[in-house]
């Protein structure tokens, strides 16, 4: 199985000491976003985790922490995208992230490191002359620590409009002028451009646009053939493999203005407060009428070794 810590909120981020605290116990709790009685406990244990894939804005608290999950197979979403205060309020200095993401991938070795410049978005601030700067300085600072960067465009989801009314959607020039721009100067620093979820538009341009974590790339990073269910999710137009999220919505502090995760500053803090970096469950403790199911975690590791794909 393959379990995913960044779908819903940055646990890198914010909540590293409670994640090596479910490690070393070797079980998390998950409950339902949904049907909030209903929780799932993950056994955390190298021989149940095919892969362990972390998204973050900002791996530099774990950094301390990869020795220790040596044991585990992993696989790295880093964010760095261009954008100041008035648009990622709470992201640090994105020179410290670069230096983060280097030292990443210093440790874990290039195919497990994956750099996102997402979501793009317009503005008369954030033009599409500062998009194609600020990417090729980017990409001469990653050059030799990853091969691709993903990207994709703003979408106007109901919480990112209440956050971020002025918002707007990326046109089809200005997505035009995107991909091909990116495209030519990751070229020149080996890095290969692929687009999550924007369809096959910009494939003309030489980018890859099956998706940001196919099994291609994740075959990479574990170092051998994967056979994931063949059932293909419906809710997503690519060939990504999730696995399941130990995360939960509306505890991510970044308070980032296009984030669909987050409801509210003020849903974000209340959570927080209930956080207990020793609780088996991100956010609060079990309740009285909790219905806890333990996941069956089957292996989708083949034990066929892949020495270069």
């Amino acid at each position: 199985m393959i379990i995913n810590s960044g779908m819903r909120t940055d646990i890198p981020a914010f909540y590293g000491k409670w994640f090596m605290n479910r490690i070393r116990e070797g079980k998390v709790l998950v409950r339902n976003p949904y049907y909030g009685e209903q929780v799932t406990q993950y056994d955390l244990t190298p021989d149940k985790v095919d892969l362990l894939i972390f998204c973050t804005k900002d791996p530099r608290p774990m950094l301390k922490y990869i020795d220790e999950l040596k044991a585990f197979r992993q696989f790295w979403f880093v964010t760095i995208t261009p954008y100041g205060k008035d648009i990622e309020p709470y992201v640090p200095d994105k020179q410290q992230i670069l230096d983060a993401f280097m030292a990443l991938s210093d440790k874990l070795g290039l195919r497990n490191v994956s750099w996102r410049y997402d979501p793009i978005l317009i503005t008369d601030k954030y033009s599409l002359e500062y998009h194609r700067e600020a990417f090729d300085m980017m990409c001469y600072e990653l050059k030799g620590y990853t091969d691709n960067a993903v990207i994709s465009f703003l979408d106007l989801y109901g919480k990112t409009l209440k956050n971020f009314p002025q918002a707007r959607e990326v046109t089809y020039s200005e997505r035009e002028y995107i991909g091909q721009n990116f495209s030519k100067i990751a070229k020149e620093y080996d890095i290969t451009v692929r687009t999550c979820l924007e369809g096959r538009e910009l494939g003309k341009y030489g980018i890859e646009t099956d998706g940001c974590m196919t099994k291609r790339i994740l075959e990479r990073a574990v170092g051998c053939s994967l056979t994931p269910p063949g059932e293909k999710n419906p809710r997503r137009d690519c060939d990504c493999i999730t696995g399941r999220d130990i995360g939960a919505y509306n505890t991510c502090r970044h308070l980032c203005r296009y984030c669909y995760a987050n409801y509210d500053e003020r849903s974000v803090i209340n959570n927080m407060k209930e956080h207990d970096p020793d609780s088996p469950l991100l956010i609060g403790h079990l309740r009285d009428d909790d219905i806890v199911r333990k996941a069956d975690q089957r292996t989708f590791i083949t034990g066929q070794m892949m020495l270069d794909i």
